[in-house]
């Protein structure tokens, strides 16, 4: 088996890292590069190991900018991911499914045209943003989804009674305050392999059948870049929105 390794500025920061990144594991490898952001995304088969290579950064046009560096990069759920995370929710066509830094768009739009649910995406990158619309097109579903360009932190999220989640353990760990103050009680909230910390799921369930490895460039603006390989979205996890403290 290879040795995993994570590489920063071409000095070695982690060796010998677990091959699966559900949790612990990826939040490790997150902690490592220490709040890096990715300029862009490049599909890399990993064969199923961790590892991360030295690599230049490259921008993007200056009008398809996000307004500041992402909290998370742009890792797209996988189909198989997509079905299981909707049906841990019990999605139904009386939900409201908001999707908080919603890349492309998919699920969103999956719980429209699948279950008739409506739909809303967030991600503070306009070309995400610009996908989405267009792929909302393509799948028919335009009537029933609405995608915006807004900071995960700052939107309005009442109305949802599914939330959805890819980000990371740090950002689901700052979300989370705001989860449970803004969400109606029992509205579910599904993450994409990451965790709440010390608010444990009530349910997590696991995709056999996603295809293992990947690999992202995450860059530090000015500085540096590393790539980091992992095994995502294995593992889906569900909490349920409790009743508000009496004020």
């Amino acid at each position: 088996m290879c040795e995993n390794t994570i590489i920063s500025d071409g000095k070695r920061l982690q060796t010998a890292l677990p091959a699966s990144a559900d949790g612990p594991a990826g939040k490790r490898v997150y902690d490592q590069v220490g709040g890096l952001w990715m300029l862009f995304r490049e599909p890399l088969r990993c064969a199923g190991l961790m590892a991360a290579l030295f690599f230049a950064g490259a921008g993007t046009a200056q009008e398809n900018q996000p307004a500041h560096p992402l909290d998370v990069p742009f890792v797209t759920t996988p189909d198989e991911g997509v079905q299981a995370m909707l049906k841990l929710a019990n999605v139904k066509k009386t939900d409201v499914v908001y999707d908080l830094g919603c890349g492309d768009g998919r699920i969103v739009i999956t719980a429209a045209k699948q279950f008739g649910a409506r739909g809303v995406g967030i991600d503070i990158d306009p070309q995400r943003i610009a996908e989405s619309k267009e792929n909302a097109k393509k799948a028919g579903v335009e009537n029933l989804v609405r995608f915006e360009v807004n900071d995960i932190f700052d939107a309005d999220i009442h109305e949802a009674s599914v939330v959805t989640l890819f980000l990371l353990s740090s950002v689901n760990l700052k979300l989370r305050p705001k989860l449970l103050h803004d969400l109606k009680p029992g509205t579910r909230i599904v993450s994409n392999t990451w965790d709440m910390g010390d608010w444990k799921p009530e349910k997590e369930v696991t995709v056999a059948d996603v295809e293992p490895g990947g690999c992202w460039r995450f860059s530090a603006p000015l500085t540096r870049s590393v790539w980091v390989c992992s095994n995502l979205s294995r593992t889906m996890l569900l909490w349920t929105v409790p009743p508000h403290p009496q004020q």
